[in-house]
């Protein structure tokens, strides 16, 4: 049975264009077109559709509105389209907020070389979201600190982990770094999912909490600062996006910048960020993997891992390399899960220590501490 899509966007053109793009694979079926918000509220009750597509900037009724609204009363899987610009990105960051569980470019040559990549990237995302309904959002504040959050979501059947993009040079620890020792390090990677997921986590964490952390979501180079921006005013503990030479602190969570690459360099008493450009054969800028494989270099035994919601792969052997060492690797389950895929891959590859609901993470990671 076809996945069913509701397509809304004010623009005809767009909603044709998609709707195209969509009705190719013999997988999907777009039952319906929205002009704005209400009407797509109206629709999704009526034609109880898989998946939506959703504009933001709509007249009647915007997108974010529409997705509140939607969450609360008939919860569906919506994925917006957005502009990467800064004013896009916080705009899509609420939209996520409101229950949406994913975002594209509105303007498809930024994410494809042509016409056919960006049909295949725009049908995988909504292949990957359209196995179960979508759990009912409750409402997101922003005070800081944040209240607890529940934001577990229904989650597609696991497919078979792609093969790694390719070959890691693995680094050769010092020779008397400790394998299994106390934790100094907490890096989590994410994807799809993974800024209301990195909320959840992180808003649990207290201001006093005792070590560094490394955080790699996939996203767009003009998303990653305001996402920082936001976890930050969310959190107890700091956080900012990376730059070239940061210093891990106590406390300090450090967002790896979009379209770069963040390692991990120095030693264990003097470990210090590398920001490098991404390079263009690299499918994931930044890398869950080559984050992980980087510290493997600096806390190769004394690293918390943590693969959170995601299409992919990506972090499976970076994680392999962590665990090789003695570092403990965690993935969150696929109950919770936006999308079970990067987990899925950990946890297929025996590398999981442990798999936890996301409800379970943030409070686990201050109980290991």
């Amino acid at each position: 049975m076809s996945i069913k899509v509701l397509v809304v966007d004010d623009s005809g053109f767009f909603r044709r264009r998609v709707g195209e793009m969509i009705n190719a694979d013999p997988l999907l079926e777009v039952i319906g077109y929205a002009n704005d918000g209400k009407e797509a509220i109206e629709l999704n009750k009526q034609l109880k559709p898989d998946v939506i597509t959703m504009d933001i900037e709509m007249p009647v009724m915007d997108g974010i509105e529409a997705t509140h609204r939607i969450m609360a009363e008939h919860p569906t899987q919506i994925i917006m389209f957005s502009s990467l610009t800064t004013e896009g990105a916080t705009s899509t960051l609420e939209a996520l907020e409101a229950g949406a569980v994913d975002f594209l470019p509105k303007r498809f040559q930024d994410i494809a070389k042509d016409i056919d990549e960006a049909r295949m990237l725009l049908c995988q995302r909504v292949r990957a979201l359209g196995g179960k309904p979508a759990a009912r959002k409750p409402a997101v504040t922003t005070a800081r600190p944040a209240a607890d959050k529940s934001a577990a979501r229904a989650a597609v059947a696991p497919r078979p982990a792609p093969p790694a993009e390719k070959t890691l040079a693995i680094p050769t620890p010092p020779a008397d770094a400790p394998r299994g020792g106390k934790i100094k390090l907490v890096a989590i990677g994410t994807s799809t999912g993974g800024p209301v997921a990195l909320q959840n986590v992180l808003t649990k964490l207290p201001g006093d909490f005792p070590l560094p952390i490394l955080l790699i979501q996939h996203m767009p180079a003009t998303f990653t600062p305001t996402f920082a921006e936001r976890l930050n005013q969310q959190c107890a503990i700091s956080v900012k996006e990376a730059a070239d030479g940061d210093l891990l602190k106590p406390g300090l969570a450090l967002l790896a910048p979009g379209g770069m690459q963040m390692q991990l360099t120095g030693t264990r008493d003097n470990p210090v960020v590398k920001i490098v450009q991404g390079e263009a054969s690299q499918t994931y800028k930044p890398s869950v993997d080559i984050t992980f494989t980087s510290i493997a270099g600096v806390f190769p035994g004394e690293t918390l891992a943590v693969i959170m919601t995601g299409m992919g792969a990506d972090g499976r052997e970076g994680a392999r390399v962590l665990k090789g060492y003695g570092s403990k690797i965690w993935a969150q389950n696929e109950e919770s899960c936006v999308v079970y895929g990067m987990p899925a891959a950990i946890v297929d590859a025996g590398l999981a220590d442990k798999v936890l609901h996301l409800d379970e993470i943030g409070k686990c990671i201050v109980s290991k501490i």
